[in-house]
């Protein structure tokens, strides 16, 4: 599904070491944070990473393969893998990595980019919801894992299985929680997030799923879900599921994959395989949400490493290349091969950067230009290392196949 790319060369700037104390906020609920968006709240970080990386806190085996990243509170963390044909979650302590319990949830998937689920579990009180990579929705007791409910999207909704398998991690907005089957009048839907008990399905959206995760945003007092499908990045309305946008031209006939990103009243979609990246500006008018084309890039083919915004600024791998976007024009600010292709996050000025290569980097989000902070190599594991890194608490978390391993990254 994607090409290897090989490393060409790495840059040593250096910088200053913070001595401010780490922040103390540590909960990472769901995929890419608090807000969907990539951005840690973290501070008193490292800003330049020693020459064998930051050192290692814990390590654990034994996870099960996937590519799923993690969701934390302040003392356990929830990540989702697949051992002897099952697809679990297990819950670890925070502070050591050890195992608190685990769960099987269905039957494990395989294809030939590897076994195992692709999402993230979201926290939501005493509750977590997981899916996994063959349409098994679960609401468990966060505290022991005890069935609330459980539903089979695919099944109950006549969804069909993407090529990749199923790579949404659910998202819990007021009483609901949102997942997208894929079936006739219910690519999106959503479910009573105590009961499971189905709210609405999008009636006017029929798309088979993309490999994305929804947001939720307000848009001149009306909310509003944003995904990609199979066909188009799209818009709903969260009080009843009808469709307020499909933008056909952002989406490919392969994979679409980033999660999009919100801001202003705007959203941008991007996708990879030759296609791009489009803003679209938002606006409601009697409980409709419109949506126009700002631009149009072919400068930002995000294949599955997601994006985040900065102070303006878009960071993001254009297909191989990490790039820097306008986030208002479109306009290229900078580009630079850094790590090789991969995925990223964002904490105290800098962008945690890791490639599918096993290669993991600290870069400047700065618009100034490419500053490389430093560079590591985790252990490869013989598949891609696609799961999205985390930083919460001062700690840098790093999941590939069936390994986790927690880094300090606080300024000492």
């Amino acid at each position: 599904m994607t090409l290897r790319w090989t490393l060409l060369f790495a840059l040593g700037l250096g910088a200053a070491v913070s001595t401010a104390p780490a922040a103390t906020d540590t909960t990472w609920p769901q995929w890419r944070g608090p807000n969907r968006n990539g951005l840690s709240s973290d501070t008193g970080l490292l800003k330049q990473w020693p020459s064998a990386g930051p050192p290692q806190a814990w390590s654990v085996n034994g996870l099960g393969a996937g590519y799923g990243s993690v969701a934390m509170t302040a003392d356990r963390i929830f990540v989702q893998g697949a051992r002897g044909g099952k697809s679990v979650i297990n819950v670890l302590d925070r502070a050591s990595g050890k195992a608190i319990w685990s769960k099987a949830l269905g039957a494990g998937g395989s294809n030939d980019r590897g076994s195992g689920p692709r999402g993230t579990p979201t926290l939501d009180g005493d509750r977590i919801y997981v899916l996994t990579e063959e349409g098994d929705l679960w609401c468990l007791g966060a505290a022991n894992g005890a069935e609330v409910w459980t539903r089979n999207i695919l099944r109950e909704f006549s969804g069909r299985q993407i090529p990749w398998l199923i790579s949404e991690s659910p998202l819990v907005d007021g009483g609901n929680v949102i997942v997208t089957p894929g079936g006739p009048r219910a690519t999106i839907v959503a479910l009573d997030k105590l009961t499971g008990k189905t709210v609405w399905t999008s009636q006017q959206l029929s798309d088979a799923a993309g490999y994305a995760s929804p947001i939720a945003a307000d848009v001149g007092g009306v909310r509003v879900y944003m995904t990609l499908t199979s066909r188009a990045g799209v818009g709903v309305r969260a009080s009843d599921g009808r469709l307020m946008w499909r933008f056909q031209p952002v989406a490919n006939d392969t994979a679409n994959i980033a999660t999009p990103i919100f801001h202003d009243d705007k959203v941008f979609y991007s996708t990879g395989y030759g296609t791009g990246a489009a803003l679209l500006a938002l606006t409601a008018n009697n409980g409709e949400v419109a949506a126009q084309q700002v631009y149009f890039t072919r400068d930002m083919q995000n294949h599955h490493g997601g994006l985040v915004l900065v102070d303006g600024h878009l960071y993001g791998f254009h297909n191989s290349i990490l790039a820097c976007l306008d986030f208002a024009t479109g306009r290229v600010v900078w580009r630079d091969r850094s790590v090789g292709k991969g995925t990223l996050t964002y904490a105290d000025g800098n962008l945690y950067v890791l490639s599918e290569n096993n290669v993991v980097g600290l870069v400047a989000a700065s618009p100034t230009g490419y500053q490389e902070k430093g560079r590591f190599s985790i252990p490869d594991k013989g598949l891609p290392s696609w799961a999205h890194p985390v930083v919460s608490g001062g700690t840098l978390y790093l999941r590939n196949q069936d390994t986790l391993t927690a880094f300090d990254v606080r300024a000492k």
